[in-house]
This record gives structure tokens, sequence and C-alpha cells, in this order.
């Protein structure tokens, strides 16, 4: 498939690379999702990287979240996840190298004399960074034994520019980057390191990122040219960095919004995969003024020339309103099942699955799903709300009776059938149809939402329906 934006005449690959210090939430599962589509309608590759070298905030948990939330978006992937705490001997072999050709450098400066030039820098108000001042003396000049870090020579003189997919050319002058830590006095590799030497060694095409990474590009960039000078093959990577989340408030997205992980939004708000699949890919790319999309639609559709450079804003209606049409296109048995397991032991899918085209017309959730389909296996006597109860009036039930007469002596138990018996008697009594619905709703259900009132007699039966409208009418004297 043809793509005019980065993608060449070579194998598209592209990575997601979270840190599994806590759940999945949005920001990162709408970035794994533009990798996947841009892998995918390119024919390329798209792998996962778990960057786990923060051994003490990372845990096993977070990385079975991260995993089980990509396989529910679904997002697969075409190679085994690589983990970068398994590699670490790789980035320091590069590290060596760099260090060994001139393109790093030892730091003996001690954490006593880095905090005074930061205080000098903070009283001057200039940049805090490190002023290279090991950069051009002798390892010979430090004590014998001496701690160090190893340090990047990144380029004083000129500028880089980056043409990003998505943000256009970007342009940094070379003397803003200070020369940062490769290799920790503990010998570990940074950050900054290790995402260069596994983007290079897993053949990573496009680096397709939050934009605040940008400025991490630069940094990142020298590594790639000076291991180019050393052995060659080191190509720089095509960047995309796409506008981070914001609130309704305009703010970043954070706890404080609800940006909770994208387990909550299926076990909590029962959003179903397909409808937040859709909703972040919504979330700063657009085709049109198309909204919905199925994920066939959307790995056909997807390019980063669509991607705004504005930042979107999440809006829960939006989503639910979305989640409301997939819902409305999901298969009534796989939606019974779900919502089975929200009901409890009481439930039937069976049951539910036959109800389901009646009780996903105005669904935006699986819990309101569940909400309008427990009346289904509610025992008697049934409880009320409180407004289904405020609507059995003694003129309310007093109706429900001369409903009930009518409702036995109907044989033809269909939604047809009832509605024109119903209306008959509305029509006799000199009442409008609703006058009639409301307290059959309040009986049947026990609430004042449901399905219409002649679905909810046929899907309860006649028995069961006559049952419960009987318990809650006056008897006739």
């Amino acid at each position: 498939m043809a793509s005019t934006d980065g993608a060449g005449t070579g194998t598209v690959v592209t990575r997601f690379a979270p840190s599994p210090t806590g759940y999945l939430h949005l920001g990162g599962a709408r970035t794994a999702l533009f990798n996947w589509l841009f892998a995918r309608h390119n024919g390329g590759k798209a792998l996962l990287r778990i960057e786990d070298t923060d051994k003490k905030r990372s845990t096993q948990d977070a990385i079975d979240k991260i995993l089980e939330g990509l396989d529910w978006l679904g997002l697969d992937y075409d190679e085994a996840p690589v983990f970068q705490s398994e590699r670490g001997s790789r980035h320091v072999e590069v590290a060596e190298k760099l260090l060994e050709h001139g393109y790093a450098y030892r730091c003996y400066a001690t954490q006593e004399e880095l905090e005074e030039m930061r205080a000098a820098q903070r009283a001057s108000k200039q940049p805090l960074r490190y002023d290279g001042r090991w950069r051009h003396r002798d390892a010979a000049d430090a004590p014998p034994g001496a701690p160090f870090v190893v340090r990047l020579k990144t380029p004083e003189d000129g500028e880089t520019t980056i043409e990003d997919k998505v943000q256009g050319r970007v342009t940094v002058r070379n003397g803003e980057l200070d020369d940062y830590i490769l290799l920790r006095a503990d010998g570990s590799p940074t950050y900054m390191l290790a995402v260069v030497v596994d983007d290079h060694d897993m053949g990573i095409t496009h680096v397709i990122r939050g934009d605040d990474h940008l400025n991490n590009a630069f940094r990142q960039l020298p590594i790639y040219h000076a291991m180019q000078a050393i052995e060659g093959g080191w190509e720089t990577p095509t960047y995309a960095h796409v506008p981070l989340i914001h609130g309704q408030d305009g703010a970043k997205l954070s706890k404080r919004h609800g940006a909770v992980g994208v387990e909550a939004y299926r076990d909590e708000m029962g959003v179903l995969p397909e409808a937040l699949f859709n909703y972040l890919l919504r979330l700063g790319w657009g085709h049109g003024d198309q909204e919905e999309f199925t994920k066939q639609q959307a790995i056909e559709l997807f390019t980063l020339e669509g991607v705004g450079k504005s930042a979107s804003r999440f809006d829960t209606k939006k989503l639910l309103n979305l989640n409301g049409f997939h819902i409305r296109e999901a298969d009534n048995t796989r939606l019974a099942h779900l919502v089975a397991d929200k009901i409890g032991p009481s439930a039937d899918a069976a049951v539910l699955a036959e109800a389901m085209p009646v009780l996903k017309v105005r669904a935006r959730d699986i819990n309101e799903l569940a909400e309008g389909a427990a009346f289904l296996f509610s025992k008697r006597p049934l409880q009320m709300t409180e407004k289904a109860a405020a609507l059995l009036t003694d003129d309310a039930r007093a109706i429900l009776a001369k409903i009930s007469a009518v409702l036995h002596a109907e044989n033809d138990w269909t939604i047809e059938a009832l509605e024109a018996t119903t209306k008959q008697l509305a029509e006799s009594l000199e009442l409008g149809l609703g006058k009639l619905a409301q307290p059959m709703r309040a009986a049947l259900t026990g609430t004042t939402t449901s399905p219409g009132i002649f679905d909810v007699l046929v899907l309860l039966g006649r028995e069961e329906s006559l049952a419960r409208i009987d318990a809650q009418a006056t008897p006739s004297e």
C-alpha cells in the first residue's frame, strides 16, 4: 500500500515502548495505536519494547496490565516483546565504542561540584546544564580510582534540523544541548543511550511518540551520527511527534481528569475495545468528517498526514456516544455474556441474547445495558426505585387492575396485539397511553426506565408479566 508520509520504499518498522511503572494510560494507548496502524497501513512490522530499566519502579503487575490492555484493544505485535533490562551489556558496548573513538568522555565531577555549578547557574539565571568541565581534560587529572560517569560529546556549533512528520521542520541550535550521561557511575546505561541502541538494533524506521519527547530526538541524534561514523549502518529514523492529550480544561490529561488505565474503561465504565480504539484514533487524527471507524477502515485510511499539530481534548461524553454506536453494531451473544458478567449468577446469557436487540438500542455502555436488563431476572416481590414507587399511586394501582383484566383475556402475546389491546383500553378510559405505560413499567421492572413497554411484556412472558402487574394492582371490589 502506497504511503506519502515518510514510509519510503523499505519495510516500515515501528515500536511502542512503554515504561512499566504503572497502568497503560490513554496517552500510551493512543501512541501504541498510531504506531500499530502506521505499520499495518504500510505492510510493515509493529514491535513492542518494555523499557523496564528503572527496577525500583517497574513491576511485573504493570507489565501484565500493559500487555493485557494492548491485547484487549486488539493490538498484536509481530515479534515477542523486547525487555530493555536484558540488553544492558549491549548498551554498555556501544558506550565504550563512543568512548574509544572520542565521541564520549569520562567525567569525574563530584556531586558537590555539580551542585555548586547549578547554584551558580541559578544565581546568574542561566539554564541548568552540565558545563563540559571534563570534556577536554585528561582522565589522568582525576584522583586514582575516582568514580566517573561517561558523557556524550554533543556538537557545540551549528544547528540540527528534524523534518518531523507531524510537527514539520524543527531546528535547534547545538549549543543548547549539554553533554548528557550515557553510563552512570555504577556502569549502568541511561535511558537516552538505551533507547537509541534498541531502536537501531530492532531496525526501527519510524519513531512515533508524544511531542514531549521532541527534545529527546535532538539529544539522541548525535549518538546515531557518531555510530554511523564509527561503524556505518546507523541510519536515523523518521520522527513523528504527536501532540499530547489534554482534558476538557485544556491542561495536560492527568488523574484529576479521570485519566485512568485502559482496564478501568473496560471494567468500570463498560467501554467496548472497538469503541476505545475508535475514540483514540479520533483523538488527534481525522479523515474528513467521519467519526465511526472499524479496525479495517482505520488500517486502510491511517497516515501521519492526518495527525494534527494541536493537542486533543479528551471528552468522556463523546467516548460514550461512540461506545453506544459500537454497542448497537456488536454481536448480541457477545454483549449478552458481557452483561451477564455484570449482573451476576442470576443472569441467563441465552435470555439476554434474545433480549439484546431491544436492550441495546439506547445504551451507551455495558453498565447501562446491565441496569436495563436486570428486570429480566428480578424476583418477586420486586424492589422498587424511589421514582418507581412514587408512580404507584392509588389511581395508578386502580389502572393496573384494569390493565390486568384485559391482559388476562389476551391470548396473542405479541408486541402488536398487546399494543392494540392496551391502546383500546386507554381510549375507553379516555387516557393517554403514557398514563397506562408509566405504572406498567414500574410494576414490571421496578424502575422508570426500560425498553418499550410492549417489548418488556414479551420479554418477560405472559405468566411473569401478569404476576408482576397483579402484585401492584388494587384488587377489584
